[in-house]
């Protein structure tokens, strides 16, 4: 055999080698750009090559990853390989940032340029964005924000830190009917929080829910990283962001304003309700109402926009436990009727609706049904401040200087998210619903500000941190009715006459009242 011929065996043998194993093609034949030791061979660590098999041999993989393990370039290469070996095959990165996206397919163009002659294909498109190959094959980036997901049938799609993309929600759903036709995914992040699709969908994978084959590599897997090096990682990141960033830790990572792991406690307890009502079966009931106790009923009402929600919690104010609640879209005129029939079947609770923007709308239903018990804010204090309302006189008739309903200003906010805080904290509250801890898990800090995570929403938190902000406003003027109770009660004492009298100089007036020594006017108790 001539060395020609030999030469091309060779060849043909290691073509076929690399087309049947992701790992030999990558270990033997692929180029990365390093940061600062430049053009150097991909030399896979034994977690990266066991990574790759498990792409080879799963339709849907999610990967829970640690920082600079070089996953991004895995994906990359395994993308290349995909692409060089199969025609047409169509490859769609998805990142947080078309930047990040872009940067994936520049990581697939260097491996391919750097290939032998034999083995790479030629490029017939390159816009940065795009690379297109000779066998029809190509590979696009783009930013959560594109629609791309939605347009030509794919063979791959790639979510780079998909933790952290706003809409991953709506992307998935976009994306399956161009995978409908087989297929598959990568969906890899670092850990952002719990409660969120990319927590979701790696909780769903380890019970074998959803489909989807689960790598987790955490920084003990890089041969080159030490407990020194995990150590200067956390005086670099904090220890919150060295959990996410190193330990994977979903609960660390997130920033919850709640801490995770009292909600994953609160999360074990939860329970269905006894009843569901609603055309939407959205008001949930887990009590009916015990009418020898005080309920609160608080409402945050939908802006009106349809990306949000009304809400609203039923609480037992003594005990702190939610007995009700409710989260559906329903127009605020409605939904303010709603909450009148609502207070007056829970003893006629306190009625507090949250009054900014749309939510005087359903305010109003309360004001023209003269609902008796709905709660008041005074103007000139901004914020509910228990000594001057209770000083003034909560239930007074005269209300031209109060405002129905509650005021969620920036000195309310802090106020209400406190409460939440520390309610929370010491476990005092009763929590029945999965729908309200669901919100809780990404509700989370956000450049210094507590709200829920983007793309999702903080409607039943919201509301249920206004409920424990007033439940001791409201224990308060419950208390403080007891009290004027009691002291009138005490003016009655045991005689042995009759409580009505009908003294002839007083023959019509019936509240005229024997108290032992005088007679007394009992009108002032209407």
């Amino acid at each position: 055999m001539s060395n020609k011929q030999n030469i091309k065996q060779i060849i043909q043998e290691q073509f076929k080698k690399c087309a049947e194993d992701p790992v030999y093609f990558m270990r033997q034949y692929c180029y990365i750009q390093h940061p600062t030791k430049g053009k150097i061979k991909f030399n896979l660590f034994p977690f990266q090559e066991e990574s790759l098999t498990t792409l080879q041999n799963n339709r849907y993989n999610v990967i829970l990853k640690s920082r600079q393990l070089g996953i991004s370039t895995l994906s990359a290469g395994y993308a290349l390989w995909s692409m060089l070996f199969n025609e047409d095959f169509n490859v769609l990165v998805i990142a947080t940032t078309q930047d990040v996206a872009k940067n994936l397919v520049s990581k697939v163009q260097i491996m391919n340029e750097n290939l032998p002659s034999w083995l790479k294909t030629n490029i017939v498109t390159n816009n940065k964005l795009s690379l297109k190959f000779a066998n029809g094959s190509q590979i696009k980036a783009i930013s959560s924000a594109s629609t791309g997901a939605r347009s030509e049938a794919l063979s791959l799609l790639i979510v780079d830190e998909a933790a952290f993309i706003r809409n991953i929600e709506e992307i998935w759903v976009a994306s399956q009917a161009t995978l409908s036709t087989g297929g598959g995914a990568i969906v890899l992040s670092t850990p952002n929080g719990i409660g969120n699709w990319f927590h979701q969908t790696w909780a769903d994978a380890e019970t074998g829910v959803n489909g989807f084959e689960t790598i987790k590599l955490d920084w003990k897997l890089h041969p080159e990283r030490d407990q020194l090096w995990r150590d200067e990682q956390t005086q670099l990141l904090g220890e919150r962001g060295a959990a996410q960033e190193c330990d994977c830790d979903f609960i660390s990572s997130g920033h919850t304003v709640v801490d995770g792991l009292i909600l994953q406690e609160y999360e074990s307890k939860c329970i269905e309700p006894i009843e569901k009502r609603g055309y939407d079966n959205s008001y949930w009931i887990w009590e009916y109402p015990d009418y020898s106790k005080d309920y609160l009923v608080v409402a945050d009402v939908a802006r009106g926009d349809g990306a949000d929600w009304s809400a609203f919690h039923v609480i037992e104010v003594q005990s702190i436990k939610q007995v009700a609640e409710y989260k559906g879209k329903i127009p605020p005129k409605d939904f303010g009727n709603m909450l009148v029939t609502v207070a007056t079947e829970w003893n006629n609770a306190l009625l507090a609706i949250e009054n900014a923007n749309i939510g005087w709308a359903a305010i109003q239903p309360a004001l023209d049904r003269s609902y008796e018990n709905l709660f008041y804010t005074y103007k000139d204090d901004g914020y509910v401040d228990l000594d001057i309302q209770l000083r003034k006189g909560y239930d007074q008739k005269d209300k031209s200087q109060m405002v129905p309903g509650v005021s969620t200003t920036s000195r309310t906010r802090p106020l209400m998210i406190s409460a939440l805080e520390m309610y929370m904290r010491e476990k005092s509250p009763v929590i029945h619903s999965k729908r309200l801890i669901q919100e809780l898990f990404v509700f989370v800090w956000l450049n210094s500000k507590p709200q829920a995570q983007i793309g999702y929403n903080d409607d039943l938190v919201m509301s249920f941190a206004i409920a424990l902000w007033l439940r001791d406003t409201s224990l308060k003027l419950r208390q403080q009715g007891i009290e004027l109770n009691k002291r009138a009660l005490s003016q009655f004492q045991k005689t042995d006459t009759t409580i009505y009298t009908n003294k002839d100089k007083n023959p019509n007036d019936t509240w005229d009242w024997n108290n032992g020594q005088d007679n007394e006017n009992l009108t002032w108790l209407l």
